[in-house]
């Protein structure tokens, strides 16, 4: 069975890196020059390539840390000794540009052995199912379609899940390293680094649970009330955290991750903020319906995990079993709406991106859509919730917070911030029968194709620009 899950993951890594060959190929083709962001990364680049690391040469309107740029340079300068190409090839758009097609390569690798090691292999069909939800999120349409373009998000991606593998293993040294590395190509990915701690608590806090609730079984009358269980575990962390021993543990298992903390920390300061450079367009806020927008974009590209009528009717009888906490919950979820919802410059002015249609056409046609769809909102966030319960309490805990710090405070909609959380989730919910990871994968496949297609060939001009515009993520 070993030996037949190799052939799949081999025939499965080959035609993809292929397809995408293909499809690098075309992109190649079709862009020439520097587009969208590619504007400011790849100038940035290529005076790296040249050997001009100073600050002076440094483009202000770059927000980000040059671990993608001192990468890539890495990469391609050996291209000079091995093959005697000259530094006009090695630092050209084409070559930087393969960069993110080689972490794409890493991040199929990586997928796969994360979900060898989060997901269980007793059964005869995890095999294939494996193979195939590597292959599924290999080609998630938003991250897939990245690793042709000069983006971090390629690269981003190799270092934390890479940092989330090692974390896995329990090397926590070498992952808070490489949570340095995804660090330095997203400042928000400090947050993941976090998130591999967190981990770690979490783990060891569902020992003491279940060790704890052995001990009770038979000395305590059970708590009652509707929050019992919530009131059971504060009672529980309050009692843990007040211990020496149990801190002076987590403290020996998580000082590589407290140390980068601290190493964020001086940068902040130092830096006098998290963004470098132009800062105007990335100012932080409380926009806490980014939580109703991730909810909805998981839903929609896991729908075939999320949404089915037993979820729905189940989801219907228990709002009606606990109607008055389901009240409470839309009320407070229509304020957030009300008071928290904000449309950013870039949203509402650059029509290349889908964001700006699905704002236009959805949520500013009328007022009242937003509150509309509260009820959705809520049914997506039960959903995925439900969809984790295989995970410990502790482990959710830690995934919310650490996904509420990263999406809240961006003022901006926009689909590329989701990515890393939802491939997070989607690595860490139980394995889904095959014929459900088949239509997920097709219905990726059939996105990629219409939006390359779109990209590619569906091109408009600006009244006041002679460029040759594009529809993108």
């Amino acid at each position: 069975m070993a030996q037949l899950e190799g052939y799949y993951f081999s025939a499965a890594l080959s035609c993809t890196f292929l397809v995408s060959c293909l499809l690098f190929s075309a992109f190649s083709r079709a862009l020439r020059e520097p587009y969208m962001d590619e504007i400011f990364h790849l100038p940035q680049a290529q005076r790296y390539c040249e050997g001009h690391f100073s600050l002076s040469q440094w483009d202000p309107m770059i927000t980000t840390l040059p671990g993608l740029y001192l990468v890539s340079v890495g990469v391609v300068k050996p291209a000079i000794w091995i093959f005697g190409w000259s530094e006009h090839v090695v630092c050209s758009i084409g070559m930087l540009r393969f960069v993110n097609l080689l972490f794409s390569v890493g991040n199929f690798y990586l997928l796969y052995l994360l979900f060898r090691k989060v997901q269980p292999r007793n059964k005869a069909a995890s095999s294939i199912q494996r193979v195939l939800s590597t292959l599924t999120l290999a080609v998630f349409p938003t991250l897939y379609f990245f690793n042709f373009l000069y983006y971090t998000e390629a690269g981003s991606m190799f270092f934390t899940l890479f940092a989330y593998l090692m974390c896995l293993y329990g090397n926590h040294k070498t992952s808070a390293f490489l949570g340095f590395c995804g660090f330095m190509f997203r400042q928000t990915n400090i947050i993941w680094a976090a998130f591999c701690a967190g981990n770690v608590i979490a783990q060891k806090l569902t020992e003491a649970w279940k060790t704890e609730l052995q001990k009770k079984e038979d000395r305590l009358p059970p708590i009652k009330g509707p929050f019992a269980e919530f009131r059971k575990i504060l009672q529980f962390l309050l009692a843990y955290s007040m211990s020496f021993k149990n801190l002076s543990m987590l403290f020996c298992l998580t000082w590589p991750y407290i140390l980068l903390g601290f190493l964020f920390c001086a940068f902040v300061v130092v830096n006098g903020g998290i963004v470098i450079g132009d800062r105007s367009s990335h100012e932080a806020c409380l926009h806490f319906p980014q939580l109703f927008y991730f909810f909805s974009f998981t839903l929609f590209f896991s729908f075939p995990h999320l949404l089915s009528p037993s979820k729905i009717k189940t989801f219907l009888s228990l709002v009606w079993k606990r109607r008055i906490l389901f009240l409470v919950v839309t009320l407070v979820s229509v304020f957030l709406v009300w008071k928290f919802t904000y449309a950013h410059k870039y949203l509402l002015a650059d029509n290349r991106h889908y964001t700006f249609y699905v704002w236009k056409r959805v949520f500013q046609r009328y007022e009242i859509v937003k509150y509309l769809l509260v009820p959705a909102y809520i049914f997506a966030g039960w959903s995925i919730a439900d969809s984790l319960k295989s995970k410990s309490i502790f482990w959710n805990l830690m995934f919310f917070i650490c996904l509420f710090v990263v999406i809240v405070p961006q003022k901006l909609l926009e689909f590329r911030y989701f990515i890393l959380p939802y491939v997070i989730y989607r690595l860490n919910i139980t394995l889904p029968p095959t014929s459900r990871l088949v239509c997920e994968l097709s219905c990726y496949a059939i996105v990629n194709f219409i939006t390359f297609y779109i990209f590619l060939n569906k091109t408009f001009q600006w009244p006041n620009s002679q460029d040759i515009q594009r529809f993108m993520w």
